[in-house]
């Protein structure tokens, strides 16, 4: 079974806001994220998958997530393609 750690964006007054999850089925969680049945933080929103990943295990797409979402310089580089 495969997981994938994503990044999604959305635009708040013309700054470009992100996300950073990981999920088993990339399609439907995004559809819930725009639903308004995600994470708090991305309710209310329309969001758009900038980045994935893909991994075999679920340990290895956690830690993966848990870096991405530390490392403020590799989501900025994500930024930098979608501006």
């Amino acid at each position: 079974m495969s997981f994938f750690v994503y990044i999604i964006g959305c635009r708040k007054k013309s700054k470009l806001i992100t996300y950073v999850g990981y999920t088993r089925n990339l399609k439907k969680r995004l559809k819930l994220h725009n639903k308004g049945k995600g994470a708090k933080f991305t309710r209310g929103r329309t969001w758009i998958v900038m980045y994935f990943e893909k991994y075999k295990t679920k340990k290895k797409a956690i830690l993966r997530e848990y870096y991405i979402k530390k490392n403020r310089k590799f989501r900025n580089l994500i930024k930098k393609e979608f501006k």
